[in-house]
């Protein structure tokens, strides 16, 4: 599989390039054959009337026993001129193009070149889920390989999405709008007019956010296509990667609940009193995104979550066929446990009841890694929690190992505004079971 792996990087994602050497290389070919059939009668009296020209010019300024030597150095010069200016050219004029096409790219088109070129030969990963969680971890799998499909859930009702689903009967789009940022390498003031939300004053905009707002124009242009607005908008972005939805079909969230109540909508399952038991999807029988399968079967790791795990995770596992080809993959399959608990969906959970959640639900083992989080934040940054029901993940490695699992255990965590995962220390673990 690993010698596989390497041949399909070393290959695949460089064929255009490869194609243009081998075009160059028989072009060339073809040429000095030409040249070689037609040298005697054409380039050879050519050449043979410049030699000529030359001596006769040079003869007029150094004497006859010197006409020899100073011939082959005017020859050299003007080789080594003729190379210089050569390279010179095609420089400039592969500066000008670049420039015309990318006029924000100023400098450094040779390290940009390079750095794109091993981007492209990047491990193929697909992650699983939605919410702030999902677009954290895309921002650190982007530094490492732009072969990225994030699939994402459609099950948001609350919110500007929720006013977009009840108003043009789309899929909701924040959590999708949230992982093209994170996969974006447009500019800033881009990637700002996209997250940009409304204020209460706005009036009817209000709590809009301009990027879903985008993103149901661009599915108005395309008639309600919603895979060819995601693909304008992820051009737009200029994203490293795509961005899929689990399923195209409208499908909501039922939980039942501890007390044996049904609970409809991810926003009432959330705000429900009761915990949760099982959790569906309603209608159940919702067809399974094409395009999140065929790269779940081709990728060469699969990341489930971090994420809440009821409303986040589970619903891309509950579309049928999309467990089943995890399960079936041949790459390597890590669920990532939250760092903090969610009021009213994973409250006082631990590491391993984040995983026996998942399980019950699925109903079917399709991960063999479980990173989990072991760091400890400071008192300060869970101050910052106090009176919010949530709490620090309990981490019990040894309880997840005994279900059968390999843990990857270590401080992962980021106390810059929120106690949550660093991208770069939970994506550089992630890299080393590809490596």
């Amino acid at each position: 599989m690993i010698r596989s792996y390497r041949l399909r990087k070393l290959f695949a994602t460089t064929a255009g390039l490869h194609r243009a050497v081998i075009m160059l290389a028989l072009g060339l070919l073809a040429f000095f054959l030409g040249a070689g059939l037609s040298f005697k009668r054409l380039i050879l009296p050519a050449l043979q009337w410049a030699a000529d020209t030359t001596n006769r010019g040079v003869a007029q300024f150094v004497a006859p026993s010197d006409i020899d030597l100073a011939t082959w150095l005017m020859g050299g010069v003007l080789l080594l001129m003729g190379a210089f200016l050569t390279y010179r050219g095609v420089r400039s004029a592969i500066n000008h193009i670049v420039e015309t096409l990318n006029p924000g790219l100023k400098a450094g088109k040779v390290d940009v070149y390079l750095r794109r070129l091993q981007l492209a030969q990047g491990p193929r990963i697909v992650a699983i889920g939605g919410g702030t969680g999902l677009s954290t971890l895309l921002r650190g799998l982007k530094v490492h390989s732009s072969n990225i499909t994030a699939i994402v859930t459609v099950t948001d009702d609350g919110g500007s999405s929720g006013r977009l689903v009840q108003d043009k009967g789309m899929i909701p789009p924040g959590d999708i709008r949230n992982c093209l940022v994170a996969l974006a390498d447009a500019e800033k003031a881009m990637t700002d007019l996209f997250q940009h939300r409304f204020k209460k004053d706005s009036g009817s905009l209000s709590g809009h956010s301009m990027g879903n707002l985008l993103i149901a124009a661009l599915v108005d242009q395309a008639h309600g296509d919603f895979e060819t607005a995601i693909e304008i908008a992820s051009d737009v972005l200029a994203i490293r990667g795509r961005v899929v939805p689990s399923t195209l079909e409208r499908v909501r969230l039922r939980a039942v609940m501890e007390d044996g109540t049904e609970v409809c909508g991810e926003t009432k399952i959330v705000e429900a009193v009761a915990s949760i038991r099982q959790i569906f999807l309603d209608p159940q029988e919702c067809e399974a995104y094409a395009e999140a399968i065929e790269a779940i079967q081709t990728a060469d790791l699969i990341c489930i979550g971090p994420g809440s795990v009821y409303t986040s995770v589970i619903p891309n596992l509950l579309v049928p066929g999309i467990a089943d080809a995890i399960k079936a993959s041949e790459a390597r399959k890590v669920y990532i446990c939250n760092v903090m608990t969610q009021p009213g969906e994973s409250d006082e959970f631990s590491a391993s009841k984040h995983v026996t959640v998942i399980l019950n639900n699925v109903q079917q083992r399709i991960f063999d890694f479980v990173l989990v989080n072991t760091g400890v934040p400071s008192e300060s940054a869970l101050e910052k929690y106090a009176g919010s029901g949530q709490s620090l993940v309990e981490a019990d490695p040894d309880r997840v190992r005994a279900m059968g699992f390999r843990v990857l255990q270590g401080n992962y965590m980021s106390e810059t505004d929120f106690v949550r995962h660093d991208p770069m220390k939970v994506v550089a673990r992630l890299m080393s079971l590809v490596h």
